[in-house]
């Protein structure tokens, strides 16, 4: 009796519950367990528990095909806001950067002053409004300079570094934060001295610059500004400022018995010395080839490492001095090719920018093409019978909008070109088949041949081309001068059919500098 009661207290709440619900399809019938009556005839006789109705245990819903809470509620506007503005906050960084380019205008390459001003934002001298990816190196000399100005205390750092990595960019920033924070700070500005040490006549002239700095008018002594310095830097005085020093291109300094460099270094160590010292220099291995010397000193600098460039912070640059124009001047993609290529060449970032300033002037080039054709085809241009949607006007108006991906290729072949290239490309026409034709026949896993053999070679491209070929003894002495400019070897031999001859460049080589000339295009496939 027991059981009897509680199936029909179940079934009654069974029955409310339907009744407040909505209307079912046959297709939610089908698929509700709850609603099939002869699954619940199955069940055992305990008690019946009942399962929320908008929620099936038996089928899990992906949460993007169904609500929180029921799923034929219609959905608020104020949750529809929030629904974009969650799926706005999931888009990828790297499209966003696109989108930043896209948001621009595109630029007008045929302006003379849009131009003037994209090639000048990209020049190695223009300065950028702010330095990326160089805050690390920025932030450790600028607490070395500021520690030494708040205690009045002498020190020494050596910045190292490949071309092109923004050392010298970096310490013009330096320089100007130093002197801003000290006059926020209350403190005596620190005089500034930069040197490149490619402008003196003399090594030991630099030690006459610092003395310039300190020296009061009218003394006369026969001591070496050296000497002077020395003896400066000895005694107390408190009208001394401190000077900051950066000293470019510090190798220079170097020379026989590297006294030059050993006395500039050490007069950081005088007990009074007012000197911050900050040596520049691309060589890497500079440190280990005095810093023993100025290890036993006392004097051994902070060494500080500028990185090469990679391929992200090469295009971080790139950006960041184009993003103060208000027009697109670059597909990303074009960007792209130029960072990766000149990260993995050298990470010199004043090879990239010369790369995008080339690639400018090949879009130029391409445009006074255009525009001369154009004037070649004026007549047919004015026929009625002409659809303007073919006209070369507006075909090439697109093309014109950005600098592609293509002319950033041809400036990066024209910047990393071998003079191998340079070479081959200015041989006459026969020693150029001559070529072709070795490089045919060493394709596969063949290292050398017989001349007789690339004799053979050579007068199939010539008459497959309708050019008459040079007789044999021609023939050999063309190959002589390949052998003695070096792109080739011929092996010693009695008749000079039999000569060995094996290619002496790199193949790729052959093909990079013949495959612009039309003749030689079928020959390189």
């Amino acid at each position: 009796m027991p059981t009897i009661a509680k199936r029909k207290v179940a079934k009654e709440a069974l029955s409310e519950t339907t009744a407040i619900l909505p209307e079912k399809t046959a297709s939610d019938v089908r698929s509700d367990p709850n609603s099939t009556p002869c699954k619940r005839k199955l069940r055992s006789d305990g008690p019946l528990i009942m399962d929320s109705p908008f929620s099936s245990p038996t089928k899990w819903k992906s949460p993007r095909q169904c609500s929180s809470e029921s799923p034929n509620r219609a959905v608020t506007a104020k949750e529809t806001v929030a629904n974009e503005g969650e799926i706005k906050s999931h888009k990828s960084p790297f499209k966003s950067t696109q989108d930043s380019f896209a948001d621009k205008p595109k630029w007008n390459p045929k302006d003379g002053e849009q131009v003037r001003t994209v090639k000048e934002a990209l020049h190695v001298s223009t300065a950028p409004s702010t330095i990326v990816c160089r805050e690390d190196e920025q932030n450790m000399v600028f607490e070395f300079c500021k520690s030494c100005v708040e205690h009045n205390k002498a020190g020494s750092m050596y910045i190292c570094g490949c071309p092109g990595t923004g050392k010298s960019l970096s310490m013009e920033k330096v320089k100007k934060l130093l002197v801003d924070w000290a006059k926020q700070a209350g403190l005596l500005q620190p005089d500034v001295l930069s040197v490149n040490c490619t402008s003196l006549a003399n090594t030991s002239d630099i030690f006459s610059k610092m003395l310039g700095l300190n020296q009061t008018q009218g003394k006369k002594t026969s001591a070496s500004p050296l000497q002077q310095l020395q003896s400066l830097y000895s005694q107390k005085s408190s009208s001394l400022n401190m000077i900051l020093m950066v000293v470019d291109e510090l190798d220079y300094l170097i020379t026989k018995d590297r006294a030059v460099l050993h006395d500039l270094f050490t007069l950081t160590t005088f007990p009074f010395s007012r000197c911050i010292l900050i040596g520049i220099s691309n060589a890497i291995d500079l440190a280990d080839r005095f810093l023993p010397r100025l290890k036993s000193l006392n004097c051994k600098p902070i060494i500080v490492t500028f990185r090469a460039y990679s391929k992200d912070q090469i295009l971080s640059i790139l950006k960041e001095r184009l993003r103060e124009l208000p027009y697109t001047v670059f597909q990303h993609q074009a960007l792209e090719l130029c960072a990766r290529k000149v990260a993995a060449a050298s990470g010199d970032m004043r090879k990239a920018l010369c790369i995008c300033r080339s690639a400018i002037e090949m879009l130029e080039a391409e445009i006074r093409e255009s525009i001369g054709l154009s004037e070649i085809s004026l007549e047919e241009k004015a026929s009625p019978r002409q659809n303007l949607a073919s006209d070369p006007d507006h075909v090439k108006q697109e093309e014109f909008d950005t600098v592609r991906i293509d002319h950033v290729a041809l400036a990066l072949s024209k910047t990393y070109r071998s003079p191998v290239v340079d070479t081959i490309q200015s041989l006459p026409h026969h020693q150029q088949i001559i070529l072709c034709s070795s490089m045919k026949q060493f394709r596969g896993a063949k290292k050398d041949t017989i001349l007789g053999e690339l004799y053979r070679s050579y007068t199939g491209i010539c008459k497959s081309s309708m050019i008459p070929p040079a007789g044999i003894l021609e023939f050999s002495n063309m190959c002589r001068v390949l052998n003695d400019q070096g792109l080739i070897k011929l092996g010693p031999s009695r008749e000079d059919k039999l000569k060995r001859v094996t290619l002496n460049i790199d193949e790729t080589d052959i093909t990079f500098a013949l495959q612009g000339i039309r003749f030689f295009r079928n020959c390189l496939q």
